[in-house]
């Protein structure tokens, strides 16, 4: 565990969750004039103590002095114990004072004889104390532990604390609440500290406790209800059983500092009240029917009177429901009882909820000590029941401790073995798959060659070091030599040809494919329609993606909250262009997954189809807040894999705004983790990237080699999706280089495929290629019809690239007012979108079509023409004059002219100035 203070919200140097307090204090001392003062208050265990600190070396930093006292408890009952605590570093300074006020203050302190001193007095010798101290340099008073301070010293502070102003004195103590101090009699300001909230809450555990896992946190952030030393101590207490590999128990153990905290009141209550808190506790819901039935208490209220009446919980009689003030509350009950006593309210809530497989399930398992093939049984069915409604931290853990209870060892590596592949693909617990993949393997060295198994090897492998082939290999044995009878019913079997569906798109190897499609085949008495239109849209969309347009249209219309269905329907909507579609159900799962209560994989699939769904939308800076979110979420819980394909929408955003340095870096990151793992499919992504970027900055020839990378040129090769979208930048770049023929073989590999009737925005692309490689007017009416097949506001930036080729071409045919609006609604878009380099290369345009503002025109050393204008700015943007002559369609040598031309009207004599005598001539925004 890392450094963590007792009050468990610092961690080292830093305090997690209080930014707002610490403002709130800070701008109270600020607002408040000269002497202040402030009561911290707050629950037990809420960090009271680190925020006193924090304000302290806040104070310190800035040149002040402070002086600390803390209330203990075996010295309440020491008059002053507090007053000589906090002035021990000024004893010798009662020297300044008057003899009736320093020897009142010496007797107080106990450094002094005589008789005991008048309050009063002793009260105003410190304020006259703290005032001269104050005159050297501010002084800062904090108090911990308010309600163990002495009374006397308590006094005296409080008669302090009321007469600060005008001084340069502050002071902050900490009381818990409720308070019953003379402080809380007073009239000082009050500042109550509330629980964290959940993102603090993890962000605490994962500081303090960096190796537990996702499915603990979770349970951790949930029992602890915001409470930092519980979210501290908590981890310690679950230790061993971790280490052990023990499935977690329904209510969480207490460290000893818990115990203190939440049990001393639980212990003082009736026998009768303690044992019906303890089957409340275990039943978990608070459903008084079923305690009472559990207990045979009638009226249960009767018994939980005492508990109420010491505010431990809150009891509702018309809802028939009872909860727990805190969480942990309920965790002391449980800490506080007998293991034989346990049982005992386990076998009760088993026995009264007979018609609840799920729960009665649970609760045989914690009442059983000993394998039991009945109850191991029942909580395997009970797993499966939670899976099927999306709960897959659930179902791991009910199969957890189904293996525990399997009296059969084939038994135990088989649910094992399950709860691993969930733990990999559904939960984000990468680390629990590997110890319940490694202890089914203990179990029964034959696991190895089950289906769940080889799937969660398979998911490890990619995420861990191994490779794409290895992994499809492992995979694809265990299906083929599995005992499945090829039943398109059975789950497990589908589960694992949903992952190799996923392991061939990442190998990017067409070789990989026909294996799932035989598979697929293989399916009795049909294939699932999900997994069917997932193979065809997924794997080589541009020639079967339309075969299954319908089907997932009939998907789509009912898409359910399921969390795997949600995800896999995404998987099949990417390259249809439907995320769209799905980004509502999508946007609720990340919720969930935000709340802790959606599996992390799931989670993590969903964030990425909704940002993949807002770059098409446009909406940038939406993109790079969830794709950070995701990266995050990937690095801390070991997803590798998908850590690249988030940095994928990041890297088209930073292509598309011209932020060159951050594409390179994050295109090299891909390329450099796929490559030696096989993952051509992943590598792809970073040609696509390197392609756009090139494009954007109007170096063609290399636009072109990045492109043809990816796909060749006169071809969509078969099994590589990713090509479709690279499709326009091949002929866009070919077009500029000269490549007229290879512009042409690749339009015509488009069309021969079925890309454009996947969507309105892949029609829209082909049309566009098919008019940039048309020389003669007949472009025009493409260019007409490619705009045609998207609505207003559809996929704004790719619509704005072939409204600017439409406006280039215009204007190549003199049609300039046309060109004109075509330009001015790119530039529009283009800014909008903070597409920098695309909004230079547009605006070019419409300053070669003559649209200048009269600033622009205005003469300084001579005017420049339209076309030495756009010459000029293509040249400050860093363009050589050969990528120039390619934009323009002109030769270099006439670019160079034109320069020559340029510097001696501009006042310059060289290109590095080109870009600070363009602004000079305040050209008006046109966007």
């Amino acid at each position: 565990m890392n450094d963590v203070d007792r009050s468990g919200c610092r961690v080292g140097s830093r305090l997690i969750g209080r930014e707002r307090d610490l403002a709130y204090i800070r701008s109270h001392f600020d607002h408040s004039g000269r002497g202040a003062a402030l009561l911290l208050s707050g629950e037990a265990g809420l960090g009271k103590t680190a925020v006193l600190e924090a304000v302290a070396a806040e104070f310190r930093h800035e040149g002040a002095q402070v002086l600390r006292a803390s209330g203990v408890q075996y010295e309440a009952d020491i008059s002053y114990a507090g007053l000589n605590q906090l002035l021990v570093p000024f004893f010798d300074s009662f020297g300044f004072l008057e003899p009736d006020h320093r020897d009142a203050l010496r007797v107080a302190v106990g450094i002094g004889d005589g008789p005991p001193p008048n309050q009063l007095l002793v009260s105003t010798a410190l304020l006259f104390l703290l005032r001269r101290i104050a005159r050297e340099k501010p002084l800062l008073i904090t108090v911990d532990d308010l309600p163990w301070l002495d009374r006397a010293t308590t006094s005296v502070l409080a008669f302090v604390a009321r007469r600060l102003t005008g001084s340069d004195i502050s002071f902050l103590a900490a009381t818990r609440v409720p308070s019953d101090d003379s402080f809380a009699l007073g009239d000082l300001s009050e500042h109550r500290l509330q629980p964290l909230d959940d993102v603090a809450s993890g962000e605490l555990i994962r500081s303090a406790h960096p190796d537990v896992p996702l499915l603990l946190r979770r349970r951790i952030v949930a029992e602890a209800h915001g409470n930092p030393l519980a979210l501290v101590e908590l981890p310690t207490a679950l230790k061993s059983r971790q280490e052990a590999g023990a499935s977690l128990p329904s209510v969480l153990p207490l460290t000893e500092r818990l115990q203190k905290l939440f049990a001393s009141r639980v212990a003082d209550l009736p026998l009768a009240s303690r044992e019906v808190l303890l089957v409340a506790a275990l039943e978990g819901t608070g459903d008084l029917g079923v305690i009472e039935a559990a207990t045979g208490s009638s009226p249960v209220v009767d018994a939980l009177e005492p508990a109420e009446r010491d505010r431990l919980l809150t009891l509702s009689t018309t809802a028939r429901r009872m909860s727990f003030r805190h969480p942990l509350i309920g965790s002391a009950v449980v800490t506080g009882a007998t293991a034989a006593e346990r049982r005992r309210a386990h076998e009760k809530l088993a026995d009264a909820l007979t018609h609840q497989l799920e729960r009665r399930a649970w609760h045989l398992g914690e009442a059983t000590t000993q394998p039991t093939g009945t109850v191991a049984d029942l909580l395997e069915q009970a797993a499966h029941l939670r899976s099927r409604r999306g709960d897959a931290l659930g179902a791991v853990a009910a199969l957890t401790r189904a293996a525990e209870l399997s009296p059969v060892p084939a038994d135990k590596s088989r649910r094992l073995a399950e709860a691993a592949y969930l733990g990999a693909e559904a939960t984000g617990e990468l680390a629990d798959a590997s110890r319940l993949l490694a202890g089914a393997q203990q179990a029964d060295p034959a696991a190895e060659s089950s289906l769940h198994a080889a799937a969660a090897s398979a998911l490890l492998l990619i995420n861990q070091d191994g490779d794409v082939s290895t992994a499809h290999r492992v995979l694809l044995d265990a299906i083929e030599g599995g005992e499945h009878g090829w039943d398109a019913s059975d789950e497990t079997l589908l589960e694992a040809l949903f992952t190799l569906n996923l392991l061939c798109w990442y190998s990017g190897d067409p070789e990989k494919w026909p294996p799932l499609f035989r598979a697929i085949d293989r399916l009795a008495p049909a294939p699932p329609d999900l997994l069917w239109v997932c193979a065809q849209t997924f794997a080589d969309p541009a020639r079967t993606g339309t075969r299954a347009l319908s089907r997932l249209d009939e998907l789509l219309s009912d898409i359910g909250e399921d969390p795997a269905r949600i995800v896999r329907l995404g998987h099949c909507a990417v390259y249809p262009d439907r995320l769209a579609d799905l980004r509502e159900p999508s946007m609720r799962l990340v919720e969930s997954g935000r709340a802790g209560t959606a599996p992390l994989r799931r989670y993590l699939a969903a964030l990425l189809h909704v940002c993949l769904a807002d770059y098409d939308a446009g909406k940038w800076d939406h993109v790079l807040t969830l794709a950070d979110e995701g990266i995050r979420l990937c690095e801390e819980n070991g997803y590798r894999f998908l850590t690249r394909k988030f940095q994928y929408p990041l890297a088209l955003v930073a292509a598309a705004r011209g932020d060159t340095e951050a594409s390179a870096v994050l295109t090299e990151e891909i390329v450099g983790w796929a490559t030696p793992r096989g993952a051509d499919g992943v590598r792809a992504l970073a040609c696509h990237i390197r392609g756009l970027t090139a494009l954007g900055s109007g170096d063609f020839e290399s636009a072109y080699l990045h492109s043809t990378t990816l796909t060749p040129v006169g071809s969509l090769p078969p099994y590589q999706p990713q090509a479709m979208a690279s499709a326009v930048d091949v002929v866009e770049a070919a077009v500029r280089t000269g490549r007229v023929a290879e512009a042409a073989a690749h339009t015509a590999a488009l069309r021969a495929s079925t890309m454009a009737e996947l969507s309105p925005r892949l029609s829209m692309l082909v049309l566009a290629c098919e008019a940039l490689i048309t020389t003669d007017e007949s472009c025009l009416p493409l260019f007409e019809e490619a705009l045609s097949q998207v609505d207003d506001g559809q996929w704004p930036f790719d619509t704005a690239r072939v409204r600017l080729f439409y406006g280039e071409r215009l204007r190549r045919h003199r049609l300039t007012s046309q060109a004109r609006g075509q330009l001015a609604e790119a530039a529009r878009v283009f800014d909008q979108l903070g597409a920098a380099p695309w909004k230079t290369r547009v605006t070019a345009e419409l300053r070669a079509s003559g649209h200048v503002s009269m600033a622009a025109a205005r003469p300084t050393k001579g005017p420049l023409t339209a076309q030495e204008r756009e010459i000029a700015t293509l040249a400050a943007t860093g363009l050589t004059n050969k990528q120039i002559a390619e934009r323009l369609f002109l030769s270099h040598r006439t670019i160079g002219t034109h320069l020559y031309q340029i510097y001696p009207k501009l006042g310059i004599n060289s290109r590095a100035a080109l870009r600070d005598a363009l602004a000079a001539l305040d050209v008006e925004d046109i966007g």
